[in-house]
Parts: structure tokens; C-alpha cells; sequence
């Protein structure tokens, strides 16, 4: 796996896009508004990185990531994302998104919800519950003592193991909650959800966290109706 594309260039997919480029990937990266928009990005990136758009971020790539406002999800391209592992990062809030019924009984997930979209690929979710200037400034080398773990959850076992090793080149470990459905433990507002990874002293550069403080906040994680 040598290429990744990003489906949406905001704060987490440019956060991203940096790591996965000091980690030695290609990087290709979209937005909604087209590649021309991203040029200083690009430029930044340099020359491991391109900009096109969200069909050929999704053609290209070898991995895919989408991170978008959630209400944005029925745009992600379907065909040339089959039988691609794609990472999501959404969260839901009606504020920004509009109300979607099914997210606000609980009968799904956002990500079943793009798994759905997409039904040929494999979608694990992760990277949604931490705040975007953790992303970068909480990554660590492979067996650093304050190495940080993430959550994910997804349907397929080979493409959490592909996640997990995409994580760990851009340094993070990676703690698996099981299958997509579990992905809401570490939704919006949950015990796992971004505040771990506050630092009281200094705010944007966080604070590492561990597997076990993650699990046990994702064990203390109770559904919305339920708070």
C-alpha cells in the first residue's frame, strides 16, 4: 500500500495527509470545491502529494479516507471505491448535518451509514474522536512510552488490519471495538470522545493516552437515549 487518497481536505484529512506524507506515503487529496483549491496544501505537502478530484482520490488510491460532514456522505464516489478498504472519520451533529432519523433513534451508525452507501468496499471507522491538533502533535515512533491509542471498529478483519497499519506508520496504536455497530462508543459525546486527549496545560498538544484508560472510557460509553 503506497498511495492514499483523501475524500475532503479540512482539518483532519490535511492532518492526515501530513502524517501519511512523513510516513512515506503518496497522498492525493480532494475537496468539494476542486483541485485547483488546494494548491498551497499541495505545496506544503510536497512532491509526494497531488491534488485531484474526489472520483480520482478514490481511483487511485490504495487506501482510502473519507472525511467529510457526515451530510455530504450520499457524494462519496461508490464505483471507484469497490473493494477498497476506506477509513471514516464522521461524526453527526444535527446543527451542521440535519437530522437523519436513523441516527437519531440509534438504529444505526454514521458509519453503517456509508457502508451502506458504498456496499462494495470496506469501511472501518476511526480517527473520528480526537480533536484535529491531537492528530498530529500526539503522534509518536512505534514503541514510544507515550504513544497514543485510537479506537476503531469495522466489519471486515483484513481491513481493520490494514487500518491498524496505516495507524501505526503514523503513529498511533490501535485498540479494535469490533464491528461497525460498536462504532458508537466512541461517537460524539462519549467518554472516549476527543476529551481524553485534552492536556489541562496545554490544550492543543494534548496528552497520551493509554490502551487501558481507552477502554475503560469506551466501557463507560452509554447510548444517547440512555443519558
Amino acid at each position: 500500500m503506497t498511495t492514499i487518497g483523501l475524500i475532503g481536505s479540512g482539518n483532519i484529512g490535511s492532518g492526515l495527509a501530513r502524517l501519511a506524507v512523513a510516513a512515506g506515503y503518496d497522498v492525493i487529496v480532494s475537496n468539494s470545491r476542486g483541485p485547483e483549491t488546494l494548491g498551497d496544501l499541495v505545496a506544503e505537502l510536497g512532491p509526494r502529494a497531488r491534488a485531484a478530484t474526489s472520483a480520482e482520490a478514490a481511483a487511485d488510491s490504495d487506501l482510502a479516507i473519507v472525511t467529510i460532514p457526515l451530510k455530504a456522505y450520499p457524494h462519496v464516489p461508490v464505483a471507484e471505491l469497490r473493494g477498497k478498504t476506506v477509513i471514516d472519520t464522521n461524526n453527526y451533529y444535527p446543527e451542521r448535518d440535519g437530522h437523519i432519523a436513523e441516527l437519531d433513534d440509534e438504529s444505526t451508525t454514521t458509519t453503517e451509514l456509508l457502508q451502506r452507501h458504498a456496499p462494495d468496499s470496506r469501511v472501518v471507522k476511526a480517527f473520528n474522536s480526537i480533536y484535529f491538533p491531537h492528530l498530529t502533535s500526539l503522534a509518536r515512533p512505534s514503541g514510544s512510552a507515550d504513544r497514543s491509542v485510537l479506537p476503531i471498529a469495522g466489519d471486515d478483519p483484513a481491513a481493520k488490519q490494514t487500518v491498524a497499519e496505516f495507524l501505526d506508520r503514523i503513529g498511533y496504536d490501535t485498540l479494535d471495538t469490533g464491528p461497525l455497530s460498536e462504532g458508537w462508543r466512541f461517537q460524539r459525546d462519549t467518554p472516549a470522545y476527543t476529551r481524553p486527549y485534552f492536556s489541562g496545560e496545554d490544550p492543543d498538544l494534548g496528552r497520551p493516552v493509554s490502551r487501558d484508560e481507552l477502554a475503560t472510557k469506551l466501557a463507560e460509553a452509554r447510548r444517547y437515549r440512555d443519558m
